[in-house]
């Protein structure tokens, strides 16, 4: 093997490494966003869990005045939906809440 042939191949070896580099940084990329998803719908189905044990433990009220419609009924949907652990704001609404309050949706529950 000449010295020409050797660096030829020696290139060769570099350029591989580089692709594989860019493989496993695409890769761990794609890793990274599994485990956030994982994380989030690990969070989301123990809430909802807690939800469920929580409205099989208490009784639901009876709407004793048949054709009367509910004022606030939407009002209190939305409330609803906020304590069990989800944004009800323009900006993230449906999104589960990781981090506790959001001024967004507080605002929107004051008006």
């Amino acid at each position: 093997m000449d010295k020409h042939e050797f660096f030829t191949e020696l290139d060769q070896v570099e350029e591989q490494m580089g692709r594989m580099h860019t493989e496993l940084g695409q890769l761990k990329k794609k890793l990274v966003e599994l485990l956030e998803e994982n994380t989030r719908l690990t969070i989301e189905n123990a809430q909802l869990r807690k939800l469920l044990r929580h409205e099989t433990t208490q009784e639901e009220p009876e709407n004793t005045a048949a054709g009367k419609s509910v004022v606030g009924e939407g009002y209190d949907n939305l409330a609803r939906l906020y304590h069990e652990g989800f944004h009800i704001c323009n900006v993230y609404y449906g999104h589960l809440r990781t981090e506790g309050d959001c001024l967004f949706c507080l605002s929107f529950l004051n008006k």
